[in-house]
């Protein structure tokens, strides 16, 4: 094991991205520079597991494969993406381990997968050689909140073994809702309601209404009105530990409905 990947007193931080318009892989905008920048400061991890909104299916699964294909998850864009690759190795042992730490919950072992564009459009920026191992795990379908926060929990362990957790989704999401048209447009209002009221709940560590979002009412139902792009949040802050700080690197609305949103939990280890 490498120097990165030794033990150290100083845990990796645990990041939730934003990740949006799958074309951000291909532009320069102030949340890819974003991005790039938490991989300058962030040091080499060992590997690097996501949960990304993109594999949400009835059941847990973790990729366990040596090589995993770059999926192009998605419809209507020009060729241009379609052609990105993003060769990342898989890392078969790491599989391994977080179906150890996620007992008794089954997990499947899957070869079939790959890494969808909620891991790689954002990771392409962070770590743009591609040769930190990446493996991703799915959301279960079928389960409420609370159970991916308590599975996040059992994660716990890796922080401290030089493995970076990584969420992918956004805090806000409502395509019915989002501007398509190339102009600018405000954010909604309900759309910023919830997310200054998520600040404020992460900033103090409050995670019971985190949790279970839909009680916050109509700001939440419409910034979350499917689960997917929100659960991964919430693997994200059950990893955090006592007086861990938040911070969110990389900020703003796109389309009026989509908060690009970053929230990171812990400094980076080279501070």
């Amino acid at each position: 094991m490498n120097e990165t990947a030794a033990h150290s007193a100083k845990p990796m931080p645990v990041i939730f991205f934003g990740h949006g318009n799958p074309m951000n892989a291909l532009m320069e905008n102030d949340y890819t520079r974003g991005w790039a920048a938490i991989g300058k400061k962030c040091p080499r991890p060992r590997a690097i597991v996501c949960v990304s909104a993109h594999w949400y299916l009835p059941g847990t699964a973790v990729t366990a494969m040596h090589r995993p294909r770059t999926i192009h998850d998605f419809g209507g864009f020009p060729r241009e993406l379609y052609e990105v690759k993003y060769p990342a190795p898989g890392d078969p042992l790491l599989a391994r381990r977080v179906e150890s730490l996620l007992a008794p919950a089954p997990v499947r072992l899957d070869e079939r997968w790959g890494l969808d564009h909620g891991t790689w459009s954002v990771l392409c920026h962070v770590f743009p050689d591609a040769d930190v191992p990446v493996i991703q795990l799915s959301i279960d379908e079928t389960q409420p909140a609370e159970f991916h926060y308590r599975l996040g929990k059992r994660l716990a362990p890796l922080r401290d073994e030089g493995i970076l957790i990584v969420g992918s989704g956004n805090l806000v999401h409502n395509l019915h809702a989002y501007a398509w048209g190339r102009h600018a447009v405000e954010p909604l209002d309900w759309a910023v309601g919830f997310e200054e009221r998520a600040r404020e709940l992460l900033l103090t560590g409050d995670h019971g209404p985190l949790i279970n979002y839909e009680r916050l009412g109509r700001d939440a139902i419409l910034s979350a009105p499917t689960p997917d792009h929100y659960l991964p949040l919430l693997y994200v802050i059950a990893l955090q530990r006592e007086d861990e700080e938040v911070s969110f690197p990389v900020e703003g609305f796109d389309g009026g409905s989509i908060s690009m949103l970053t929230v990171q939990i812990g400094k980076d280890r080279r501070q």
